[in-house]
C-alpha cells in the first residue's frame, strides 16, 4: 500500500488521472482535489507515513421496483456518480477511529462484535455490523484509522447509509483481504449491518446497486440474487436523471416504512407463505376475499402493487434492451402512479405532501415527455425525473423555486460499484 505522499503523486500521474476518469467522467479535476484534501485530512488526524487504501462506494437510484426487494421481488436500479470516499490505514489492534466531514470524530473497539443496544441508529452500529458479518464469513478484519467524506448526503434519497456500509466493507476488504470480496457478498454484508445492528428493516436493493454498479436489473427470488447488467445510456439518449429533494422531514418515518414490508408479509402469511414472491398473482387474486379479511384493505392494495411492479420491472428492462424509450417511460410513470395509489407512500400527513406536489409540477413541466415517480422509500424525501436535455434548465429552475436552491441533483449512471482507487 502507498503512503500519503506516494498516493498524492500517483493521483496526479497519468494512471491516477485515468483511474479517476473511469469513476468520475469529466469531473476529474474536482475529484482529484477532493481525494488530495481527504488524504491531507487523514494525515492531519492520524499522522504521516501510514500505509493507506483509498476506496469509493456510490449512491444509488431506484428506477422501477418500489418496495419490492424485501418480499424477494424485482428492481431496476443504478449506481450514480455521487459517492462516499474513504482513506484508511490499518492498525495492529481492533480500535476503529473515524473522522467524517461534518460529524464528530468516532472511536470504537471491535473486541465485541455483537449488536450493542446503545448503538442503534448510529455509524458505530454500521461499522460493527459490517465487521461482525465479515468475520463470520471467514474474512480477516482489524482496526483502522479512516477519514471519510460523502457526496451522498443523508436524506437525499440516494441511500447514504448503503454507500457508507459498502464503503466500510470495502475498507476492511482492501486493508485485510486484498480486495477479494465478491460484490454481491459485500452488498449482503451491508444489509446485515443495517438490519441487525442499525435497526432498519431494509431490503437488499440499495446495497446491491451500490456494490455492483452500473444500470442493473436485480431479481431477489433466490438467495443468490440474479443481477443483469444493462448497457444503456440515458445521457446518450438525450435525457438527464434529476432527483428532486423536496426537503420533507424523515423524522419518525421508520414505522411507516416498516408497515409496508409487514403488511405485504401479512398477505403472504394469509396465503401460507413467508413473502409474496412465494405465491403468484393468480393465487393472490383467487384468495383475495380471504386475504382481505385476514390482512385488511391497505395490505391487499400494497400486495397488488408488488405483483404489478414486478411485471413492470420486466417490461422496463425489455424496453431498454429494445431501445424503446416511450415504453420504458410508460413503465416509470405507471410505477409512480401505483406507488401513489396502491402502495400509498407519498405522504404521511395530509397537510404536508411535498412529494405529490413535486410530481404534479414535474408532469406539468415535462408535458408528456420523459417521466417522473417517487424515489426510494417515499413518505418524504425525493422524486426521480427523466428530463429531456433542452428542458433541464427550466425544470431545475422551477423545482428550486418551490423547494429551495439546490433542490435538484442532476445525475449520471456510474458504471463501477465499490472500487479501490490505486494499486496495492
Amino acid at each position: 500500500m502507498m503512503d500519503h505522499q506516494e498516493y498524492k503523486r500517483w493521483l496526479s500521474s497519468h494512471p491516477g488521472q485515468e483511474r479517476l476518469g473511469q469513476l468520475y467522467g469529466a469531473d476529474v479535476k474536482r475529484q482529484t482535489a477532493r481525494c488530495l484534501a481527504l488524504l491531507d485530512a487523514h494525515q492531519q488526524a492520524f499522522g504521516a507515513g501510514r500505509p493507506l487504501c483509498l476506496v469509493s462506494a456510490p449512491g444509488r437510484t431506484e428506477i422501477v421496483g418500489n418496495h419490492t426487494d424485501h418480499n424477494r421481488g424485482c428492481v431496476l436500479a443504478a449506481a450514480v456518480n455521487l459517492d462516499t470516499l474513504a482513506v484508511a490505514s490499518p492498525r495492529k489492534d481492533r480500535l476503529v477511529r473515524l473522522h467524517s466531514a461534518g460529524y464528530a470524530p468516532l472511536s470504537m473497539d471491535l473486541g465485541d462484535l455483537s449488536p450493542q443496544p446503545g448503538e442503534k441508529n448510529t455509524t458505530a452500529a454500521l461499522i460493527r455490523g459490517v465487521a461482525e458479518r465479515m468475520e463470520a464469513l471467514g474474512c480477516r478484519i482489524g482496526g483502522f484509522d479512516a477519514a471519510v467524506t460523502s457526496q451522498v448526503l443523508s436524506g437525499s434519497g440516494l441511500s447514504s447509509s448503503a454507500a457508507f456500509e459498502v464503503a466500510m466493507a470495502a475498507v476492511f476488504d482492501a486493508l485485510y483481504n486484498d480486495f477479494t470480496l465478491e460484490a454481491k457478498t459485500r452488498a449482503r454484508i451491508g444489509q446485515y449491518a443495517e438490519n441487525l445492528h442499525f435497526g432498519k428493516p431494509s431490503g437488499l436493493m440499495d446495497q446491491m446497486a451500490s456494490s455492483v454498479g452500473g444500470l442493473v436489473a436485480i431479481d431477489f427470488k433466490a438467495d443468490e440474487a440474479q443481477v443483469t447488467a444493462l448497457p444503456f445510456s440515458f445521457a446518450a439518449s438525450g435525457y438527464h436523471l434529476i432527483v428532486v429533494d423536496t426537503r420533507g422531514s424523515h423524522d419518525d418515518l421508520t414505522p411507516a416504512y416498516s408497515a409496508i414490508q409487514s403488511e405485504m408479509q401479512a398477505v403472504a402469511r394469509a396465503m401460507g407463505a413467508e413473502v409474496l414472491r412465494e405465491r403468484n398473482k393468480a393465487d393472490f387474486m383467487a384468495q383475495l376475499p380471504h386475504i382481505r379479511q385476514q390482512a385488511g384493505d391497505r395490505a391487499v392494495l400494497r400486495a397488488l402493487h408488488f405483483y404489478n411492479e414486478n411485471d413492470r420491472v420486466a417490461r422496463a428492462v425489455a424496453a431498454l434492451q429494445a431501445d424503446d424509450l416511450p415504453l420504458f417511460f410508460r413503465m416509470v410513470k405507471e410505477s409512480g402512479l401505483s406507488s401513489w395509489t396502491m402502495l400509498q407512500n407519498l405522504y404521511v400527513h395530509a397537510q404536508s405532501q411535498p412529494l405529490a406536489l413535486a410530481l404534479c409540477v414535474a408532469e406539468e413541466v415535462l408535458d408528456g415527455d420523459g417521466a417522473c415517480r417517487v424515489h426510494g422509500g417515499g413518505f418524504a424525501g425525493t422524486t426521480l425525473n427523466f428530463v429531456p436535455d433542452h428542458q433541464v434548465r427550466d425544470f431545475t429552475g422551477r423545482m428550486d423555486a418551490i423547494f429551495g436552491e439546490g433542490a435538484c441533483l442532476v445525475l449520471d449512471v456510474r458504471a463501477e460499484g465499490a472500487a479501490r482507487i490505486g494499486t496495492p
